[in-house]
């Protein structure tokens, strides 16, 4: 998880590294692209991949967790974290290859899916069925909308103080 929320903040430098001059920016692009790549490879990769293996083990060696409806929603979320994992590969590879469009605004945003997503696993977990679901999804649609107020009052603020924003 430590890789998958600093992944999106190194992107968020990284893009905005194109505002500096040509030659800061090859310097910054060069070290972005190397501390991306080792942060992605030697860390997140291998941590996704061993907590697949041990999810898979643990539903083996107790496959009756797999008739509990938390577990379905848990699975789903999970499901979500994974799709994230492989998009920001995606985005990281884009940014190396210097193609990458998306703005550092967006890259904000896309910082705080893995937060929801993280969230939303651990309250199935935690909660299982003791709240209603009705709660779960209303909270998890309060935080996202939180932290898109946030990052708004963000921009607002780093525009007050004459910084380019996009």
């Amino acid at each position: 998880m430590a890789g998958l929320f600093y992944m999106p903040r190194l992107f968020i430098y990284h893009t905005e590294a194109k505002g500096k001059g040509e030659v800061e920016y090859n310097v910054l692009h060069r070290q972005f692209a190397i501390m991306e790549n080792r942060l992605w490879w030697v860390i997140t990769t291998p941590a996704m991949y061993i907590t697949i293996v041990s999810a898979v083990l643990m539903l083996y060696l107790n496959p009756g967790l797999l008739s509990l409806g938390w577990m379905h929603v848990k699975l789903l979320f999970v499901g979500g974290m994974v799709f994230y994992h492989f998009r920001t590969q995606r985005i990281m590879f884009r940014l190396r290859d210097g193609a990458s469009t998306w703005t550092s605004h967006q890259l904000r945003l896309w910082n705080e899916v893995s937060t929801i997503l993280l969230f939303a696993i651990v309250f199935v977990v935690i909660l299982k069925s003791a709240l209603s679901w009705i709660y779960g999804v209303v909270g998890l649609l309060a935080l996202a909308i939180l932290l898109m107020i946030l990052i708004k009052l963000y921009k607002k603020y780093r525009k007050s103080k004459g910084e380019k924003v996009d």
